[in-house]
C-alpha cells in the first residue's frame, strides 16, 4: 500500500521539486505533532495565520457551532448571514470610522483583487502604483501588483497600467498623480523580509494620495490582527487607508479574507453593472463565526499587549557574528544571514530539531520568525537557543 506521502506526490499538485514532505497529524497552541509524536514547535503560524495558536478551543467551538446551524447556503451579499453581520460589524467597532464596511472573500489574493476592481469603479481611473519588492497574492491581478519580477516573467501579458515605486522613499511619491486610482503598499512589506518604512513616509504617501484623489490601500494580509503589537499595523503611523486588506491571521485557521472601506465607495460596486464583485464562497458562515472568535479571543485574552516584548526577547537573544541583522516589528521578524544556502542550512537543521521556520520570497538570505502570539517566554528561549546552536554548527 502507497504511503500518505508517495500519495501526495502522485496527486497533489506540487509548487517545488522540493517540498519539505512534513506530514503531521495533530496542531494545538504552538505545536504540530507528527506520524511519530514528536512536537514541532510552529515558528511561522502556518505564514502568520494561527495568530491564536492552533486549534483554540474558542475558535474550534465557533466552527461546530456554526457547521450544525448552517454552512453555504447562497453567494455572499445576497442572504442576511448573522456570522457575516456580526463579524463584520465587530471590525467596525475596532476601526476607524471611514473603515465600517467589510467585503469577505476567500484569501488574501481576493482580496486584494477585489480592492483593485473597487479603485478603478470608484475613481474611474485606471493607473494603479504598487511597491518594488511587494507581495500581494498569486492570481494574475494580484501577480500584476508584485514587485518581483523573477516570480510573474513566467506569466506575462498580465494587467496593464501597473506602475512601481521604492518603498520607504518619499521621492517616487510625485509619481502619483490625478491619473492613479491606487497605491497598493503593503504597511509592512512581509516576503521583502519585514521592511518596516518611516513614519513620516507614511504621512508623505498619505497626503499624496489624499491631495491627487488616489485611494490608498494597505495591505495587512500579513501584519494585520496584532501581529506588529498593535490590532492593526497603521495604527504604528497615525495614518488611515482608504481600503484595508486582510486576511491569513483573520480567521483562526479558516480560510477568509476582506477589503475593507466606507459605506460610499463600497457601494460603487453595486450599479453600472450590479454585482460589481461576486463570490461563491466568500464570507463562508463557518469561516465567519471563526474569524469573529479570533477576534474575540485576541481581544479577551489581550494578546496584542504582550506582542512588542515578546518581539524585542527574540532580538535581545538572537545575537550572533553570522547573523547580519534581525529586524521587524513585534512577532513579524526576519533574521539575516549571509546568504541564502546558510540560511536554508539552518532552517532545515532547526526543523529536524523540532523548530519550524522557513525564508522569503524575496529575501531568501532571511529566516522569518512569526510565530502564534501566544507564544511564551520559556518557547521564545527554547527556540533561540535551537536556532543559534545550528548557527553556530554551520559557522565553524
Amino acid at each position: 500500500m502507497l504511503t500518505q506521502r508517495q500519495l501526495f506526490l502522485q496527486h497533489n499538485a506540487q509548487t517545488t521539486l522540493d517540498p519539505l514532505l512534513l506530514e503531521f497529524v495533530k496542531a494545538s497552541g504552538m505545536y504540530l505533532y507528527d506520524t511519530t509524536g514528536k512536537r514541532h514547535m510552529d515558528l511561522i503560524a502556518g505564514i502568520g495565520v494561527s495568530n491564536v495558536g492552533h486549534c483554540h478551543p474558542a475558535v474550534v467551538g465557533a466552527v461546530k457551532a456554526q457547521a450544525e446551524q448552517y454552512m453555504h447556503i447562497m453567494v455572499y451579499g445576497e442572504f442576511v448571514q448573522s456570522p457575516q453581520v456580526d463579524f463584520a460589524k465587530a471590525l467596525a467597532d475596532i476601526l476607524p470610522p471611514n473603515l465600517n464596511c467589510t467585503y469577505f472573500v476567500n484569501s488574501g489574493a481576493e482580496a486584494a483583487e477585489g480592492a483593485m476592481k473597487l479603485a478603478k469603479r470608484y475613481t474611474q481611473r485606471t493607473e494603479i502604483i504598487s511597491c518594488h519588492h511587494s507581495y500581494h497574492g498569486s492570481t494574475q491581478g494580484a501577480l500584476s501588483l508584485m514587485g518581483n519580477e523573477d516570480f510573474k516573467q513566467a506569466y506575462r501579458p498580465l494587467l496593464p497600467d501597473i506602475s512601481f515605486i521604492q518603498y520607504n522613499v518619499e521621492e517616487d511619491l510625485s509619481r502619483i498623480t490625478e491619473r492613479t486610482a491606487a497605491v497598493f503598499v503593503e504597511t509592512i512589506q512581509g516576503e521583502a523580509g519585514i521592511r518596516v518604512a518611516d513614519k513620516d513616509y507614511f504621512n508623505a504617501l498619505r497626503s499624496r494620495c489624499t491631495a491627487t484623489g488616489t485611494l490608498l490601500v494597505l495591505d495587512e494580509i500579513q501584519c494585520g490582527f496584532g501581529r506588529t503589537g498593535k490590532m492593526f499595523g497603521f495604527e504604528h503611523f497615525d495614518i488611515v487607508p482608504d481600503i484595508l486588506l486582510l486576511a491569513k491571521g483573520i480567521g483562526g485557521g479558516m480560510p477568509i479574507g476582506a477589503f475593507i472601506s466606507s459605506t460610499e465607495i463600497m457601494a460603487s460596486l453595486t450599479t453600472n453593472p450590479i454585482l460589481g464583485h461576486i463570490s461563491t464562497f466568500g464570507g463562508h458562515p463557518v469561516s465567519c463565526a471563526a474569524g469573529l472568535a479570533t477576534l474575540q479571543t485576541i481581544l479577551r485574552e489581550d494578546l496584542v499587549s504582550g506582542v512588542q516584548e515578546k518581539g524585542d526577547l527574540f532580538k535581545q537573544l538572537l545575537v550572533h557574528p553570522s547573523i547580519l541583522e534581525v529586524r521587524g516589528k513585534g512577532l513579524m521578524i526576519a533574521v539575516e544571514f549571509e546568504n541564502f544556502e546558510f540560511n536554508k542550512k539552518v532552517i532545515d537543521a532547526c526543523i529536524a530539531d523540532g523548530v519550524i521556520s522557513d525564508w522569503f520570497l524575496h529575501c531568501s538570505n532571511s529566516m522569518r520568525i512569526a510565530p502564534p502570539l501566544i507564544i511564551n517566554k520559556d518557547e521564545i528561549e527554547t527556540a533561540c537557543n535551537i536556532i543559534l546552536k545550528h548557527v553556530q554548527a554551520f559557522s565553524n
